[in-house]
């Protein structure tokens, strides 16, 4: 039996669209398995992070995320974080930090990360100016960065996870009354 050009072409034709087919389905599951996974995006986010002590030193404010692949507060997180990454580019570090890594251990101590997610805000010497622990709105996270931008007050929201202000950063004490303050190492939680 012999083929005729014309289904000779069109078994080529059919084999190309196979083809493209494919290869769309393989890169729109790429796509897809990146953009719902955000363990992916964080460790994404953190391996295009500066050096923490690079990032406190290049005369820009710092924000470091601590951080971990099966917290869940740190995966809702993450799209906020990746905005903040976008649009602040020019003008901020934005440090990732992923406490199951040994090699942060010594920031981990230094820092009294007692939570996840934990971030520590810097402003562009390099000092310690707060830090929030717990999920955060990306309109919340925007004002802190928008502040520490500004070298404006850093903004406090009350609530189970507060924001922290500080004169250093072995000193630091929830921003609330005193008499109301519970500094045991179980009132985090």
């Amino acid at each position: 039996m012999t083929r005729s050009p014309e289904t000779s072409n069109l078994g080529k034709l059919r084999s190309y669209i196979l083809l493209f087919l494919t290869i769309a389905l393989v890169a729109l599951l790429a796509l897809l398995r990146g953009s719902f996974n955000p363990g992916a995006s964080l460790d994404l986010l953190a391996r295009r992070s500066l050096d923490p002590e690079m990032a406190v030193a290049n005369g820009r404010p710092s924000v470091f995320e601590f951080y971990a692949n099966w917290c869940e507060a740190c995966k809702a997180m993450t799209p906020a974080m990746l905005s903040i990454e976008e649009d602040y580019k020019d003008s901020l570090n934005l440090v990732l930090l992923n406490v199951e890594n040994p090699i942060w251990q010594d920031l981990i101590d230094k820092y009294e990360v007692t939570g996840i997610p934990q971030i520590n805000l810097f402003d562009a010497q390099g000092d310690l100016q707060g830090k929030s622990i717990g999920l955060r709105t990306e309109d919340e996270l925007k004002d802190m960065v928008d502040a520490l931008i500004k070298s404006k007050p850093l903004p406090t929201y009350f609530g189970s996870d507060l924001l922290y202000e500080s004169d250093s950063y072995s000193t630091i004490y929830p921003k609330i009354p005193t008499n109301l303050r519970d500094d045991s190492p179980r009132a985090h939680g």
